[in-house]
């Protein structure tokens, strides 16, 4: 009899430091996941080189914009800008009516300013196109939750919110 209550306070304890001893790796498994999330998108900062896709548009005096359905992207590298973003709000000269595509450039920045706050990243980017010159402002939150703000001379200032992510490699072919 009394082998029997050994043998079952025996099962239980192992049991029960088996079940608890479970709990903390899930624990610091999602602390681990976000400081490498963070490192991460430190990497890619600091390389200048990510992508941007937007999931909402703020225009100036105009309400949010979705942008869940409509592709959009803003790629960045130390050597070239490219942008297919789409635009709401006013111009004020060069555009004539009905023929604005949106912010579409691809060209050289002219200045690519990246520091680090207690916070995010914060990036500055000049960049001259052929019908307007861009100041874009990124707001890189460590985990990847970045903001952009556009101002334009041609055009009301308009910002995005959305991610960064790293370019993808295209792939070889065989």
């Amino acid at each position: 009899m009394e082998t029997k209550i050994l043998t079952l306070a025996l099962f239980f304890s192992l049991t029960m430091a088996n079940g608890f001893s479970q709990d903390k790796p899930r624990e610091l498994s999602k602390e681990e996941q976000k400081l490498e999330k963070q490192k991460q998108i430190e990497a890619i900062v600091n390389a200048r080189e990510f992508v941007f896709v937007a999931r909402m548009a703020n225009p100036t005096g105009m309400r949010s914009v979705n942008l869940a359905s409509n592709p959009n992207f803003m790629k960045f590298s130390p050597d070239l800008i490219e942008s297919e973003m789409p635009f709401y709000g006013k111009a004020y000269s060069s555009i004539g009516y009905g023929s604005d595509a949106g912010m579409k450039f691809k060209e050289k920045p002219d200045e690519f300013t990246v520091e680090k706050s207690k916070k995010e990243f914060d990036i500055k980017v000049v960049v001259k196109g052929e019908t307007d010159n861009y100041k874009i402002y990124l707001s890189v939150g460590f985990e990847g939750n970045t903001m952009i703000s556009i101002n334009c001379n041609n055009r009301s200032s308009i910002s995005y919110r959305g991610e960064i992510s790293a370019p993808q490699k295209p792939e070889e072919k065989k």
